[in-house]
């Protein structure tokens, strides 16, 4: 096992990676920008070094800041955590030059399944179907031509990454000219490419997601699916396993594809494929090279320490257990508590805890970056906390979900915590009737009523 790790990130992630370490017995290296001087992460790790200003651009997400960093400490690894340079594979090769284990698979894998159309074509040749569209970025009258011969509604995707960056749902010929280049300028802010391809639309599908451990001698296995359909603009908002009422069968071939999909790349690591579900049929979305914001509720389902297993992994151990002694058990719901205000269309709202109370009590589990008296600033994601419940069933789940939101006490920035409490009221979310559209519908339904 590594005596010494460096977590590349912050707030509720770094934390989480700080105490697997910790209870794996290795020592920690945390970084914080100037903005984070006080931040709980940076007090939790054995060391503490300053990365950069509050600008991500300058410490977080500087390469060479982290590796400098590690060096500095004599850290052998590095956890890059989600978000900031968890999937970019320069990090990886800069760490691989440096003698420094990356938490996380082969850069190579990384690059591949970083980009939307050399995953599409990895699939393919996998024989996992994929969303019918192209296969090549696409210039502005060639989008045009494609978009005509697959008919609308049409997806623009950025060809460089995903998260909803350089996205767009295109319902007709006046709307591609608009959205062309919209979407190239933001794929060109976030990825620093702004080629795009094009996805046929498939109208509210389900957005479920896979999640698979490979190790390096080549045995995978899944963890079972989850739910991630609550989104917005793309923006996972809420996600619960098992996936209410998906069919058996249907979860049978997805997990096999899952599966397929990561041993034919050559995965190492915890890995999530997401899959959209039409009816009774799936498709391969994205592969997310990196531990998910939602893999709590694998791990209260499945009783596996998913980011301690990345570490194992990453030290050169063997999976612990075949995929038979994997044994998913009761329901877990994950609300992600952003500082947006829900009423000024989720609009962020910086400034400084007051009050922080999260719930506490059985089934109940709280992921945060933040305490009483932090400052939330404009500078990176506004998620303040991860609410987790467990049940022996969904309704359980639910109804503890509820009680906890309630008990949730937050004075300062406006939270999330309103939204949610909408959602557990809705009648299709207490019957499982969830999909891509769930959130658009819901708003509008607030809108109208009295």
């Amino acid at each position: 096992m590594f005596r010494k790790l460096l977590v590349a990130n912050r707030g509720e992630i770094a934390v989480r990676v700080l105490r697997a370490c910790k209870e794996l017995g290795i020592r920690t290296v945390a970084v914080f920008s100037e903005a984070d001087e006080n931040a709980p992460h940076a007090r939790l790790a054995d060391e503490a070094l300053a990365c950069g200003p509050a600008d991500p651009r300058r410490s977080y997400l500087s390469i060479e800041g982290m590796i400098a960093a590690a060096k500095r400490a004599g850290a052998d690894a590095l956890h890059p955590g989600y978000g900031f340079l968890s999937e970019n594979s320069e990090l990886a090769e800069a760490c691989a030059t440096n003698g420094i284990t990356f938490v996380g698979p082969p850069a190579e894998v990384i690059r591949r399944m970083g980009s939307k159309l050399e995953a599409r074509r990895a699939m393919q040749a996998a024989g996992v179907m994929v969303v019918p569209g192209t296969q090549e970025p696409l210039g502005d009258d060639e989008a045009r031509s494609v978009c005509e011969a697959i008919g609308y509604p049409v997806m623009l995707k950025a060809s460089a990454g995903g998260g909803g960056r350089g996205m767009r749902l295109v319902k007709d010929a006046k709307g591609l000219a608009k959205a062309l280049p919209r979407a190239r300028s933001e794929a060109q802010s976030a990825f620093g490419d702004d080629s795009l391809y094009v996805e046929k639309a498939l109208e509210n599908p389900r957005h479920i997601e896979i999640q698979v451990l490979a190790d390096a001698p080549g045995e995978v296995v899944h963890l079972y699916e989850r739910e991630c359909s609550i989104q917005r603009r793309h923006q996972k908002l809420l996600e619960e396993a098992p996936a209410p009422g998906l069919d058996a069968g249907l979860l049978a071939h997805m997990t096999a594809a899952a599966v397929t999909a990561a041993r034919s790349v050559g995965y190492v690591g915890a890995g999530t494929v997401e899959f959209l579900v039409c009816r009774d049929s799936f498709y391969f979305l994205e592969m997310n090279t990196r531990i998910q914001v939602e893999h709590t509720i694998t791990e209260m389902r499945m009783g596996v320490d998913l980011v301690q297993a990345q570490l194992r992994i990453a030290s050169g151990e063997r999976l612990p257990f075949s995929q038979d002694e994997l044994c998913p058990r009761g329901h877990a719901i994950e609300a992600r508590i952003y500082a947006e205000n829900p009423e000024k269309q989720f609009f962020p709202s910086p400034g400084t805890l007051r009050v922080w109370r999260p719930p506490v009590g059985a089934g109940i589990r709280v992921d945060s970056g933040v305490e009483e008296g932090s400052e939330v600033t404009p500078y990176y994601d506004p998620l303040l906390a991860k609410l987790v419940v467990y049940g022996a069933d969904r309704g359980e789940a639910v109804a503890r979900l509820c009680a906890a939101l309630q008990d949730f006490r937050v004075e300062g920035p406006a939270t999330s915590l309103a939204f949610h409490r909408w959602v557990v009221d809705d009648p299709d979310f207490q019957a499982g009737r969830t999909d891509t559209g769930f959130v658009p519908r819901l708003l509008a339904r607030r809108a109208d009523s009295p």
